[in-house]
């Protein structure tokens, strides 16, 4: 196929997931023989930390502006197979809008942050997608499945409402030796939701543990944030340190946006990144977590400080490995980018037969 994706971001991961899902998806879809093409807006906070300018396994180019992207591709649009228009691209109603007037093959929205956009609908805040836009994509491709699929054909009228979840690339993300820095490490973004079962799952941990050693990496937590004597804090840690980081925990700490948690059914792309590489995870609770992941043999999940350092401190060194290989191999079976390349084949497929 012939697939021209519009999504925030795919040479920068600063501040965001999308780059990673998308180098996977993209270099998979490479590797399966489709043709792609990736359109990203030129906007200063990814200009100034582009860890990826030029990836090697598909075209990609910057756009200035709306009126830019319109004039430039147009007819690349037009004459695609597939349409991808991604979640909080910026003007992302206007560009919808476009892409519906313009491409002629199939037009689908893939959104990496789903129970995101349906909280910001719900309030009436259409930053990149109308409900007027929904039933006109011919398929709504979501990092959340369960009911939400769902409520995506019956509420908002999507024909075709499928699950593509994140992913991981198990070229980058396996086990290797590395020193044991920390017992507990966690790698994400700031965000006001997320901070308190930080607190509660992993900080207050860590305040009640003088001795052990806990990390936690992301950039945008406020100067406001107190972290313990015996936590490290690294503000910025680009996708290429991401094995290492993992390889150097005991356990690796997984915490889920609010909007998620209600939700169900939506794994973080960390989630899948730090089982695959054999480290065993302690996460919080929501439903459908165990539909990823068995409880207790292949994730550890906590509800408390309590309930961490019982992980951290009781477990023996064996089933700690032997819960980070099981859930390993899980994602080695489901969940890696060959994966999402092969269900975004079956989903143009079975759209072709449904509209045939």
């Amino acid at each position: 196929m012939n697939i021209v994706i519009l999504g925030l971001s795919i040479t920068s991961s600063w501040g965001n997931g999308h780059a990673t899902t998308f180098r996977g998806l993209v270099r998979e879809l490479h590797n399966r023989g489709h043709h792609v093409l990736f359109l990203e807006r030129d906007v200063p906070w990814y200009a100034n930390s582009r860890d990826l300018p030029n990836p090697e396994y598909c075209q990609t180019e910057l756009y200035a502006s709306l009126d830019d992207l319109q004039q430039r591709f147009a007819e690349q649009v037009r004459e695609a197979d597939l349409v991808i228009v991604g979640s909080y691209v910026p003007q992302g109603v206007q560009v919808g809008e476009w892409v519906m007037k313009t491409a002629e093959g199939i037009k689908a929205f893939y959104d990496i942050d789903t129970p995101v956009t349906l909280a910001k609908l719900e309030r009436e805040d259409y930053e990149y997608l109308h409900p007027s836009l929904i039933p006109q994509y011919d398929m709504y491709l979501s990092f959340t499945g369960g009911l939400t699929l769902d409520l995506l054909e019956q509420k908002y009228g999507n024909m075709m409402a499928r699950p593509l979840y994140c992913s991981f690339d198990p070229t980058l993300y396996y086990p290797e030796v590395q020193e044991l820095k920390w017992d507990l490490g966690y790698l994400g973004t700031y965000s006001d939701d997320r901070q308190p079962p930080l607190e509660k799952l992993m900080l207050d941990a860590a305040r009640q543990w003088p001795e052990g050693k806990f990390v936690v990496a992301g950039p945008q937590y406020p100067a406001t944030v107190q972290w313990p004597a015996n936590t490290q804090h690294i503000h910025h840690l680009p996708p290429a340190e991401h094995r290492a980081f993992y390889n150097s925990q005991r356990f690796t700490q997984n915490i889920t946006r609010a909007d998620m948690i209600k939700a169900g059914y939506s794994p973080s792309v960390r989630l899948f990144e730090a089982a695959a590489c054999g480290v065993p995870i302690i996460s919080d609770y929501w439903d459908g977590l165990d539909s990823f992941f068995e409880f207790d043999s292949e994730i550890l999940v906590s509800y408390s400080a309590e309930d961490t350092l019982r992980y951290l401190r009781d477990m023996s060194e064996a089933e700690r490995k032997a819960i980070g290989e099981r859930a390993r191999q899980k994602v080695l079976n489901k969940h890696t980018a060959a994966h999402r390349a092969e269900e975004v084949e079956l989903y143009a497929r079975q759209l072709m037969t449904l509209t045939s």
